[in-house]
């Protein structure tokens, strides 16, 4: 089991550049993404926010250049000085913030300036191994493939971005909660009319913990504040998981779980925990069946390691995108709209199992 194990993190780890988040004063950008970033990592002399904790939060905003000629899902970026604005992604513009009231003032500013029925939030929780630019860089690969109208935030907890740190990104996420519930709280002071929030792999297992203390403190207030909640390849036990569901009570909707039996990331946590399963690697969504939630297995689309399909995949971000029934689920319409895409759709007592497949050749 030990070499078994010792193998499986070579494959998981090998050759992975990381992104960084240094302005980039280049030439020939044509297309950008703003987001509002929130973080509890500890700022480096000189700017960039390192792995360590922090106890005070940052605020700030980012411009992202996004490349014109790449494949949607793909997300390259500089690994030395050479740019190229063409095909990388790369932070071109930065704004600091001194302190929470200065960045809702910022956030309210741009929610004013967009028509009422527009002023939605999606935010963004990465997971675990992640630096403070693979969390930017992705958020802003989202929200263009994705062609999400609302605006951007960012929350980046401190991950010490190594496949050997496990332990430490599973406590700096809890140590983290507090600073994402006041960040929701923020959100929706600054003016914002729907909150989405998606949370990746170590990141859902936070998000839920905040929806849980959230609603604990105050009850009914996840349904005040929360309007959808998307998790992808959840790195989360599945006992705790119904654990956390029960005591929030009324789950926001859409509450969407994308899973895969073939995510190589998660069968590593699998074999961490001792567990067979992790949410994002059910084999069905029987075993949530209880829950109000929607269960989106993207097993055909995954590929490579298979940790983050709905946002690397072409395939299938051209599928969800012009998806309209998608469309309306998340934009609070009935769960079962999603069974107009492509696959096998079946209601397992309060949830619902989507096992989507690819396009036939020749359908439209």
């Amino acid at each position: 089991m030990a070499a078994r194990l010792f193998i499986l993190v070579l494959l998981v780890s090998a050759c992975v550049p990381r992104a960084d988040a240094i302005v980039r004063h280049v030439p020939g950008v044509t297309e950008t993404e703003t987001v509002f970033i929130a973080t509890t990592r500890k700022e480096t002399a000189d700017g960039q926010f390192s792995s360590e904790r922090s106890e005070t939060p940052s605020f700030l905003q980012m411009t992202i250049s996004i490349p014109p000629e790449r494949e949607p899902g793909e997300l390259d970026f500089p690994t030395g000085r050479h740019v190229d604005p063409k095909t990388e992604f790369f932070v071109s513009d930065r704004i600091d913030y001194d302190g929470q009231p200065a960045f809702q003032q910022a956030l309210a500013r741009e929610f004013a300036r967009r028509p009422a029925d527009n002023r939605e939030a999606v935010v963004y929780v990465h997971g675990f191994n992640n630096t403070f630019g693979d969390g930017v860089l992705r958020i802003a690969q989202l929200a263009h493939d994705f062609r999400i109208n609302g605006v951007a935030v960012h929350y980046a907890w401190p991950s010490a971005a190594s496949t050997l740190g496990y332990e430490y990104d599973r406590d700096s996420q809890l140590i983290a909660r507090d600073a994402l519930e006041q960040l929701i709280h923020t959100i929706h002071a600054a003016g914002a009319r729907r909150i989405l929030i998606v949370g990746h792999s170590m990141g859902a297992m936070l998000t839920l913990e905040v929806l849980r203390q959230t609603e604990i403190g105050d009850p009914g207030s996840v349904s005040r504040l929360i309007k959808g909640v998307v998790l992808i390849s959840p790195d989360i036990d599945v006992d705790l998981f119904r654990s956390q569901a029960r005591r929030i009570g009324k789950l926001p909707q859409p509450f969407a779980i994308f899973v895969s039996r073939k995510d190589r990331a998660l069968f590593l946590s699998s074999l961490i925990s001792g567990r067979d399963r992790r949410l994002g690697n059910i084999l069905s969504a029987e075993a949530v069946s209880d829950l109000d939630v929607t269960v989106i297995d993207v097993t055909s689309f995954s590929s490579g390691i298979g940790h983050f399909t709905p946002g690397t995949s072409p395939v299938l971000i051209r599928l969800l995108t012009g998806a309209a029934a998608l469309d309306q689920a998340f934009r609070g319409g009935a769960a079962h709209n999603i069974g107009l895409l492509p696959g096998v759709l079946v209601s397992v007592r309060n949830a619902t199992e989507l096992v989507l497949s690819p396009l036939a050749p020749g359908t439209n």
